[in-house]
């Protein structure tokens, strides 16, 4: 009997990437969606800005990009919270823990770094 064949660093990566586990996959999905909508509220503000657009409070870019990071941080954990479930052997039983909101944490921070800097880096020059 032959042993398996041993795959190549980049082979097991990439099939990594085809098949990740769904606790993972639901985390990233609810993160970006967060993301990508507040990200799209923060560059329309951004655009009014700097269109000349008069306001209210002045300019509020970085309170808004906290709240930004703290509301996609929240939500985030929350929606992963609600759909990342334990697995358990009795079927129909739904068992939810706080790890799921940990795995939403640990998703959102660097999504939120990443969607900032697609957003103010990449699409905000390209729209003048």
């Amino acid at each position: 009997m032959t042993p398996p064949r041993q795959r190549g660093w980049l082979e097991v990566r990439w099939r990594q990437a085809r098949n990740p586990p769904p606790p993972v996959l639901r985390a990233v999905a609810a993160n970006l969606a967060v993301a990508s909508i507040g990200g799209a509220l923060l560059l329309a503000y951004e655009l009014a800005l700097s269109r000349g657009a008069s306001l209210p409070g002045g300019d509020l870019r970085t309170p808004l990009v906290a709240l930004y990071v703290a509301v996609v941080v929240f939500v985030g954990s929350l929606l992963t919270y609600l759909w990342v479930e334990l697995p358990t052997g009795a079927r129909g039983e739904r068992r939810r823990s706080g790890w799921a909101a940990m795995l939403g944490l640990f998703a959102a921070l660097p999504i939120c770094y990443l969607t900032l800097v697609v957003i103010f880096q990449l699409v905000r020059p390209l729209l003048g």
